[in-house]
């Protein structure tokens, strides 16, 4: 059999806490990659090796594990976990995950049951199509309830999730489950698994539960169905091969238990990850060719095709890409064209990450992750491929829009920090495309998705690229305009020997509607000013209108050129540049300014419990209410506009007030009167 078809790469998705960290480690152990299991809290786990994940006791990047699995059936598995953070702000690294992923495992936690890290992994499996599987963890904590946490999962995604197993017993009794397929115990000890029947204490239940499950795994299959109402049983292997089609069309998720500490359960979910989860083979890959979906075949001895989907920034080798061949074998020095750049890149080595360790491989197949460092002119997102390939055409689908939300004004420390700062930000945003920077005046502008998000990327800005600075709220973009018609003139005359400076501009300023900018009238008549001087005047308004008012730009005002006068020596470009601006600021002056304020189109969607809540508090910031409208899941879609002075922290309170079940975008719509209460000094 093609090797592609016992490859398998898992997104680990959930919540931040419910873990998806302890139980990769556990996993590793149990497939014999660790002799002994690192924890979170001396930060020695394989995922979460970063000094910054390893401070906040969290996983805060892409975490790569690859292991070897000897499933039940005797063939041997290759699987690549991707553990993902479970916060909302590193989103992105969820997204980056299950681009390629065949799977995605959501992990739950027994205790906390389903939270708000819950719903984004489900939901953005859903969106990217990755066939799914749930595994309720942490079953030997105290207050572990596993039907709750069934019950919460089911309210929540729908009664797709068939349970597969049952817990005997929870909290610290937790050492055995119910196989529900196969209708027996499995209890473990220091020995490992043992297949006993079922205890008196689940029986019923389980019995109940097999013949449910049962019922929903034959439904999908017209054969299995005509068969199994004659009376004919289906046995495990028909069960789990007919589910395993359910899985990969979406229309079913299992629902496994586990315990990361104890081990209760690991073997079993890495049993079930390589039977359940599809292929590359058997969901083929599917890329864009212009705006058409288009299916790769994995094969091994085809073209090369390459999906470059994640960028890591290293302090030792520099820029690290992660990749997963979609088809052909890849071998290092091979030189491969970006559809996106269109450059051309050697590859100089490969090797696999197994946490901070390279790996080095020989060749890559289809389905394969792998990495690959120093290629410097392929971004997160590309497709590489042969010169002359197909690939030259294709790109790889969209991922989720996640615009930035919160945002800090950056200021360099020393010289040497400003020097560098432009470089050191473009390498962040090409690792996590989440990141944006623009300016705002004269401040470089980062923003992301949370403080966190933030914080960690101006924590990884000083450590691995030694740039240094201080942050500050964003600045609020105030403009200015003018409130009544007014005329003014600006006069320049200087003599001081030789040749002097002269230049008398006479000018009307009023005020447009919003969005109008500037409009510019040449209304001189018998040549006041010549026409050679004109275009340096409207230079100098020009000027004038960025330099601003009370240090914010003059907008939405109608300049008109009256008269004017010259010198034939003494008039220059920069006389009239210079007239002009002042001609400008005295009209401003007379015609009193009135100070604008940027409002944002503000777009919550929350769970509807919420929806009266979210709306009060837009309606404190200043808020109108455009539009709400109802979504699918019990969601509803609130449309605001809200002045962007109100935002600044807006996303963290919103995530406070709705248990961070809320998705926010925030863009830049339009310019109103600001209340002369709130006019900044």
């Amino acid at each position: 059999m093609d090797a592609t078809a016992h490859l398998r790469t898992v997104a680990v998705l959930g919540a931040a806490g419910a873990g998806k960290t302890t139980l990769v480690e556990a996993l590793a152990l149990r497939a014999g990659v660790l002799t002994r299991a690192g924890t979170i809290e001396d930060g020695t786990t394989l995922s979460d090796h970063e000094p910054e994940e390893i401070a906040r006791g969290m996983s805060l990047a892409l975490g790569v594990v690859p292991l070897t699995w000897t499933a039940d059936d005797g063939v041997t598995y290759d699987l690549t976990l991707l553990d993902t953070p479970g916060s909302l702000d590193f989103a992105g690294a969820v997204d980056d995950a299950l681009a390629v992923a065949d799977l995605a495992l959501v992990v739950v936690s027994a205790v906390d049951g389903v939270q708000a890290g819950t719903h984004l992994a489900m939901d953005a499996a859903r969106t990217a199509g990755v066939p799914t599987l749930v595994v309720v963890t942490k079953e030997d904590k105290p207050r572990a309830d596993f039907h709750r946490v069934l019950d919460e999962l089911r309210a929540a995604f729908g009664d797709s999730l068939v349970p597969l197993e049952l817990p005997v017993a929870e909290e610290e009794s937790f050492t055995a489950l119910a196989d529900v397929l196969a209708e027996e115990g499995v209890t473990y000890d220091a020995a490992g698994a043992h297949h006993v029947p079922l205890p008196e204490s689940v029986a019923d239940e389980e019995h109940r539960l097999h013949e449910q499950v049962t019922e929903e795994i034959v439904s999908h299959d017209d054969d299995q169905l005509e068969r199994y109402l004659a009376g004919d049983q289906p046995s495990v292997a028909e069960l789990e091969r007919t589910l395993a089609h359910e899985v990969r069309d979406g229309e079913a998720v299992p629902v496994l238990v586990a315990s990361g500490l104890s081990g209760v359960g690991v073997d079993r979910l890495a049993d079930l990850v390589c039977e359940l989860a599809p292929s590359l083979a058997d969901r083929l890959p599917r890329v864009l060719a212009g705006d058409v979906e288009v299916e790769v075949a994995p094969d091994p001895s085809g073209v090369v095709l390459v999906h470059a989907f994640r960028t890591l920034a290293d302090p030792f080798v520099g820029q690290v890409t992660l990749v997963r061949v979609l088809s052909g074998t890849v071998r290092p020095g091979d030189r491969l064209i970006n559809a996106t750049t269109h450059a051309e890149e050697r590859i100089p080595g490969l090797f696999r990450l197994r946490g901070k360790e390279h790996v080095p491989v020989e060749a890559a197949g289809p389905g394969q992750v792998v990495a690959a460092a120093k290629l410097a002119s392929t971004p997160a997102g590309s497709l590489l491929s042969p010169k002359g390939g197909a690939g030259k055409d294709l790109r790889p689908r969209p991922l989720p829009a996640r615009p930035g939300v919160y945002a800090l004004a950056l200021e360099p420390v020393t010289q040497s920090d400003d020097d560098r700062l432009s470089a050191a930000l473009a390498r962040l945003v090409a690792e996590d495309r989440t990141l944006t920077v623009d300016r705002v005046g004269d401040r470089t502008v980062l923003h992301g998705l949370g403080d966190t998000h933030l914080a960690v990327a101006l924590e990884r800005l000083a450590r691995i690229f030694t740039v240094h600075v201080t942050t500050s709220p964003v600045p609020v973009a105030y403009r200015v305009t003018i409130g009544r018609p007014a005329q003014a003139e600006g006069k320049v005359k200087k003599q001081s020997g030789g040749h002097g400076q002269f230049a008398v501009v006479g000018l009307r300023v009023s005020p447009l509607p919003r969005g109008a900018g500037l409009e510019f009238v040449d209304a001189v008549v018998g040549g006041a000013i010549p026409r050679n001087y004109m275009a340096a005047v409207h230079k100098g308004v020009v000027e004038a209108m960025a330099g601003g008012a009370h240090g914010h730009e003059i907008v939405d005002v109608k300049v008109e050129i009256l008269d004017g006068k010259s010198h034939p020596v003494d008039s220059s470009d920069m006389a009239f540049r210079t007239a002009a601006a002042l001609g400008v600021r005295e009209a401003l002056a007379a015609g009193g300014s009135v100070v604008l304020e940027p409002v944002s189109k503000v777009l919550v969607t929350v769970p509807t419990t919420v929806q009266g809540d979210v709306m009060s508090d837009l309606s404190t910031r200043r808020g109108r209410i455009n539009d709400t409208r109802s979504l699918d899941g019990g969601l509803v879609q609130i449309e605001a506009s809200v002045p962007a002075a109100e935002l600044t922290r807006y996303v963290l309170d919103l995530r406070s007030l709705t248990g961070g079940r809320a998705a926010l975008t925030i863009e830049p719509d339009r310019f109103e009167v600001c209340p002369e209460h709130l006019v900044p000094a």
